[in-house]
């Protein structure tokens, strides 16, 4: 059984860079809300508990039941989690006098403790708290101070079966320059993990798997072109081979060329795909409407319509394969329960229900980055792996009111110039996503004596790890003149460009 390290998250915004920090020092992780109880079994090494931006006394404060998991595996806390461990185990929590925001210097009274074994004997650490430790349980110590606060690291001696630390800073964020090595601590020489959790391995229980559960029965998989689709489809075909089936729906909403150019990559895999142009069927829906949310309804029905016609054209389909990844599981679930909205943009939402099949999702419990890794592990086209995401409902969602064939002609031309600037200028790679959004605004030019009325396109570049947040991408000035002055001598309609110089959050990165 794999190894494996339970976090439980409070509702923390860094609850995903403690699960990112354990994944990159090769041990798997898996978060869980604080709602849902603790499952022992053998895998489980320990349990890691997140912050929060709750108050432990606050009357509805989550809670967990960290004594029945520390009788098991050892248990570490952070920021929150420290307090509530603190408390449950009959300790005091108060709002702080002085509040820790921001850089800190840890001091550690014992270097050969082995939570912080091989750390510096004052390390910078990130604060991030209104509330304090004024009293430890007994049977507790402190482990680390700052020159503000008397608790900002300890442990249990004989209070539980099993070690018991709590740390009131966040190891898992890049300004505690040495969390990473705290967190490796933990995991090794408190939890006893082997780190072997590695591309290869993952991708041998991955494929033993899914033979084991779909052994000569067919699945069906809905491809898109992208690294998630792309990366779990390649692992299922090397389960079960020839019965995978693949469909790549054309909704008329791709880039330039994007159908022609995707069916041959995948072909060129020995991907048994199909391609369906369901184009003409998608704008004739689309037409005169401009709500983003009714956008997405129509682009997410139809396809399931068009998905399911060519589905029963083959017999005997007992499975689904789809491109789920960790950040689409973490964020359908909330630390107050099960989120009441999925993604209504989600491609397949709503299939394996009405289909009545079962699912297969490989890449259920990675992140994007380790998609990545595990598709460079078994071999997929590295021009497919870097492709930046691409938003389910294609261009219609970056097409600023009413969708019309004329207008997505207008956008895949501008956004092709900005995305082959992008990459032969070398900046491709050092955005997460970019893309082109045409707004519902025209505006006066003047192109030689004449005088314009057209529209006004915006570009947009961000940077990022996986999404969750981002901050808009610098790109130098002379580069994004050469993109504009490209895009107006061009592409006719559009006689203005304009740049998004907007972080998410606040703003997302898709503007619908």
């Amino acid at each position: 059984m794999t190894e494996k390290i339970i976090i439980v998250d409070f509702g923390s915004q860094y609850t995903q860079l403690i699960a990112r920090c354990v994944r990159e020092l090769n041990v798997y992780c898996e978060i869980i809300p604080c709602l849902q109880p603790f499952v022992p079994d053998s895998g489980v090494k320990g349990v890691i508990l997140s912050g929060s931006p709750a108050s432990v006394n606050d009357a509805a404060a989550p809670s967990w039941d960290i004594p029945m998991a520390a009788a098991r595996v050892p248990v570490l806390g952070i920021c929150y989690g420290a307090q509530l461990m603190a408390r449950d185990f009959g300790g005091e929590v108060a709002r702080s006098k002085i509040r820790e925001y921001g850089r800190a210097s840890l001091q550690h009274p014992d270097p050969e403790e082995p939570l912080f074994r091989g750390v510096s004997a004052s390390s910078q650490v990130w604060m991030s708290h209104g509330d304090s430790i004024t009293r430890l349980p007994d049977h507790f110590g402190v482990a680390a101070i700052t020159n503000d606060i008397p608790v900002a690291a300890f442990k249990s001696t004989t209070a539980a079966a099993y070690p018991l630390y709590g740390l009131q800073f966040h190891p898992e964020v890049t300004h505690s320059t040495e969390g990473k090595k705290i967190l490796e601590n933990f995991l090794t020489a408190i939890c006893g993990c082997s780190r072997n959790w590695t591309a290869a391995a993952f991708v041998a229980e991955t494929v033993n798997h899914i033979r084991e559960k779909a052994g000569d029965r067919k699945v069906i998989m809905a491809l898109s072109g992208g690294v998630d689709s792309t990366v779990a489809a390649t692992l299922i075909h090397k389960a079960v081979g020839p019965n995978l089936y693949c469909v790549f729906v054309d909704n008329g909403l791709l880039r330039k060329n994007e159908f022609d150019q995707v069916l041959d990559s995948y072909r060129h895999m020995g991907l048994n795909i199909r391609g369906v142009d369901a184009s003409a069927l998608f704008y004739e829906k689309l037409r005169d409407v401009s709500s983003p949310e009714e956008k997405r309804k129509i682009i997410g029905g139809l396809f399931i319509d068009v998905f399911q016609a060519e589905a029963e054209k083959i017999k005997d389909i007992a499975f689904l394969g789809q491109g789920t990844i960790y950040p689409d599981v973490i964020e359908s679930v909330s630390v107050n329960g099960p989120s009441a909205t999925i993604k209504s943009h989600h491609n397949v939402g709503g299939l394996p229900e009405k289909m009545h099949l079962q699912l297969i999702e490989p890449l259920r419990f990675l992140f994007k980055d380790e998609v990545r890794r595990i598709g460079r592990e078994i071999g997929v086209d590295e021009a497919i792996l870097e492709r930046h995401p691409f938003p389910g409902p294609g261009l219609a969602i970056r097409i600023l009111g009413a969708v019309s064939p004329e207008k997505i002609a207008l956008l895949q031309e501008a956004d092709d110039i900005y995305i082959r600037s992008l990459k032969d200028s070398g900046n491709y790679h050092q955005v997460w996503q970019a893309g082109t959004i045409l707004l519902p605004v025209q505006s006066v030019g003047v192109m030689g004596d004449e005088r314009t009325y057209e529209y006004t396109a915006a570009l947009r570049a961000v940077t990022s790890h996986d999404g969750m947040t981002a901050d808009w991408a610098h790109l130098p000035y002379d580069f994004l003149a050469k993109v504009s002055n490209d895009i107006i001598n061009r592409v006719k309609g559009i006689n203005r460009v304009v740049y998004d110089i907007s972080s998410k959050p606040p703003a997302t990165i898709e503007w619908e």
